[in-house]
């Protein structure tokens, strides 16, 4: 790998572990797409929370929509280890696609609830189906269907995932946190992920779709057991690790 491209992988190493595992189990022409994309995604979704001064995280996330648009525009762009080996790999197209990624992002900065199931809904379809979407689009055509679907389960999983972690840092994450609100949560997940398995994808964007190794698994345990998103025993390493391993060698998510 290029330099850039090795620095974008150790960010993901450290700020997206399951990412990163997943793009080391694509084969090495996707990796180096990959991983710009996830140490982009990387940056972007901590940007709010390195900081307690919401102004100061405005700026933070209004640098990576103006670094978009400059690899939009087509001409130079600014050094950084992240946006270069980026511009060699975005259409103009998917990095305008990607702005409302970050726009959305300004909900992290501050800890406004969400006023319906419906404004989460929206938030992943634009922080994580946009990001699945993308990376299907730069491996190759014919996951477009897919990706959607798709992603809004990653997102759903990922979400409840992280319920303890945003409630501990004065977030309110779900807009009902009761067995029956988790449970609608985990089933329009859990919509999604068939959805978007009706849908047959070539073999060179299936790289794209390794991170939703344990979607499934996740997203079933919300459903059953509500609790465990409220204690955060959704999933663990290794789990996550023997749901990865299966993906890769199946191609079945």
């Amino acid at each position: 790998m290029s330099e850039d491209v090795a620095a974008c992988a150790a960010i993901v190493e450290k700020g997206d572990p399951h990412r990163f595992r997943a793009a080391m189990a694509a084969p090495v022409p996707a990796r180096e797409k990959l991983f710009p994309l996830y140490a982009f995604n990387v940056e972007v979704s901590r940007a709010p929370w390195v900081t307690s001064e919401p102004g100061i995280a405005e700026i933070r996330l209004q640098w990576w929509i103006e670094a978009l648009e400059e690899i939009a525009a087509g001409g130079a762009v600014r050094r950084h280890e992240v946006v270069l080996p980026l511009a060699l790999n975005l259409s103009a197209d998917q990095a305008r696609a990607l702005i409302p990624l970050i726009e959305a992002r300004q909900w992290d900065i501050y800890s406004d609830p969400f006023a319906s199931d419906a404004a989460l809904a929206d938030y992943l379809a634009d922080t994580s189906a946009r990001l699945v979407q993308v990376a299907s689009g730069m491996l190759g055509q014919g996951g477009e269907a897919a990706a959607q679907g798709a992603g809004l389960a990653l997102g759903v999983a990922n979400w409840l995932t992280a319920v303890p972690t945003l409630k501990a840092a004065g977030r309110h994450p779900l807009p009902d946190d009761s067995d029956a609100g988790i449970r609608v949560l985990a089933e329009a997940g859990l919509d999604h992920l068939a959805q978007s398995r009706r849908t047959s994808i070539p073999r060179s964007v299936r790289p794209a779709f390794l991170p939703m190794a344990g979607v499934a698994r996740m997203l079933r345990a919300a459903r059953a057991r509500p609790d465990r998103v409220r204690k955060g025993t959704l999933d663990s390493p290794f789990r996550a690790r023997l749901s990865l391993m299966k993906t890769a060698l199946t191609g079945r998510w």
